[in-house]
């Protein structure tokens, strides 16, 4: 099984923590050169010398905020001019939580500007290099809401849902050019977001957040979270010649939580 990555270049969006950082690891470690993106350029230069480069690659990074789509669209269109992306991973934090119907009209706005607008500037600017190159993979890390709306994240699961329904029209159509598009769905991982969620079904079930955290975990026919890296490996192999003929899917990394096929 050919999961080779050597000179093939890599975008990793979201990628100074959590579920990017460790796919940054990852795709670096299967010999691909990669760029960072993430907003706050002192962990980018932190995670820049973490990564590894044992194939000789020369990794990079640039700053952009995703509330700011014209700042991304500005850097994303000088960093294509200098090479080809064979690999796009689109990974945004995701919208705070709360019930829906509570939620104020710009916080969707405010989403989807960052999810599905921002997804839609660097498919755009990636896309020509990859029918170039006769190979792409722009693989969307998203949330098992996509399947099982998640209690208390009435934006995020909003905004998921568009992010899938707009990642698997793009394969539909991208697919004839040796360009893939995928979606991988964590389930409770241990992360930042992780913490804020558990903090949230704490206050919401009248729990410390010990209990919570353990309640979440009876949830999971693995009994656990998962780490960053369980969900990085998934997108490692969709990013690889060995998933080249599995394109428009949304696959679950959650322990077996999600009820639905």
């Amino acid at each position: 099984m050919n999961l080779d990555l050597t000179d093939k270049n890599a975008l990793v969006c979201g990628s100074t923590a959590g579920i990017g950082k460790a796919t940054a690891i990852q795709l670096a470690k299967l010999g691909a050169t990669v760029t960072l993106v993430a907003r706050d350029e002192a962990k980018l230069k932190e995670t820049l010398i973490e990564l590894p480069f044992e194939k000789g690659q020369k990794h990079n990074y640039f700053v952009a905020d995703f509330t700011n789509p014209q700042q991304l669209k500005d850097k994303v269109e000088v960093a294509v001019s200098n090479k080809i992306f064979h690999i796009l991973v689109n990974n945004t934090g995701g919208p705070k939580g709360g019930p829906i119907f509570s939620a104020r009209t710009d916080e969707f706005e405010k989403a989807f500007s960052m999810h599905v607008v921002c997804n839609q500037i660097l498919a755009q600017a990636l896309v020509p290099g990859m029918k170039e190159a006769d190979y792409g993979r722009i693989i969307n890390i998203i949330s098992t809401s996509v399947k099982q709306p998640i209690d208390g994240l009435g934006v995020s699961n909003t905004i998921r849902g568009a992010v899938a329904s707009w990642s698997k029209t793009l394969a539909n159509e991208l697919g004839q050019f040796g360009i893939t598009v995928n979606n991988v769905l964590p389930g409770f991982t241990a992360t930042d977001r992780l913490d804020d969620i558990v903090g949230n079904a704490a206050k919401r079930m009248n729990k410390t957040e010990k209990e919570a955290s353990e309640f979440m975990k009876s949830l999971v026919p693995a009994r656990r979270f998962a780490q960053p890296g369980e969900i990085a490996n998934a997108v490692a192999f969709l990013a690889s010649e060995a998933a080249s003929y599995i394109n428009g899917i949304n696959l679950p990394v959650d322990g077996g939580r999600t009820k639905s096929l």
